[in-house]
């Protein structure tokens, strides 16, 4: 395949990963808050093919999302675009950048404090027009509520991502859809790993506390 076709191919791809993720794996954590992995798939598509990529997966997979299985509107759509570019795009560019494992872990960090700045923001403004809460209500939800749901959110998405880079790069390369790269055969590190499920684990114990269920 030349470029273009095996760019077109992997936008799809991500796109159908992206939105079978929000499909089935929407999980509630607090009011009507719920978690779901698609900005993984969206930031590990930007790690790999750059920022533009993430948007675009990210605008996609919003507007089928939108059509299909969400209650929420064109202000849910524009919600979810935000969100998934703030961080996805964020780290993405940094990555670019710098493309080391540290530029790794810095653009995921950036992204994960992008995010929940503008998430608390938009919360604020939107909030109250698309669920019909009083803002003074809204404003007394952003530090007990949606602080740590936004939180939690950047915790397990970077968690997920960095678990899942190396594998899914590797099934990359082996099936010609990005050339090899001389960086490859780098010595790998256990730590981040652990580091990765650490994090993960942390934020399904936040989540399960917040629920009620332990």
């Amino acid at each position: 395949m030349n470029d273009k076709t095996k760019k077109i191919t992997t936008t799809a791809m991500l796109c159908a990963i992206a939105y079978a993720a929000v499909a089935v794996g929407r999980i509630p954590v607090v009011l009507f808050l719920k978690y779901d992995p698609k900005d993984v798939v969206i930031t590990l598509g930007g790690l790999i093919w750059g920022p533009l990529t993430s948007c675009l997966v990210s605008v996609i997979v919003s507007l089928i999302e939108m059509v299909t299985i969400s209650d929420t509107g064109i202000l849910g759509c524009i919600m979810n675009v935000i969100s998934s570019c703030a961080f996805a795009c964020t780290a993405a560019f940094i990555y670019k950048k710098n493309h080391t494992l540290s530029g790794a872990v810095f653009g995921l960090l950036v992204g994960s404090l992008v995010m929940t700045g503008a998430m608390m923001a938009w919360n604020y403004l939107i909030v109250p027009i698309y669920m019909g809460y009083p803002r003074e209500a809204v404003v007394k939800l952003l530090l007990p509520a949606f602080l740590p749901f936004n939180l939690l959110k950047a915790g397990l998405n970077a968690g997920f991502t960095f678990l899942l880079y190396k594998p899914v790069i590797t099934a990359l390369r082996r099936s010609g859809l990005i050339e090899t790269s001389a960086q490859a055969g780098r010595r790998k590190s256990i730590g981040i790993p652990l580091v990765s499920i650490l994090i993960i684990i942390t934020c399904v114990l936040y989540i399960l506390s917040m629920r009620g269920l332990i």
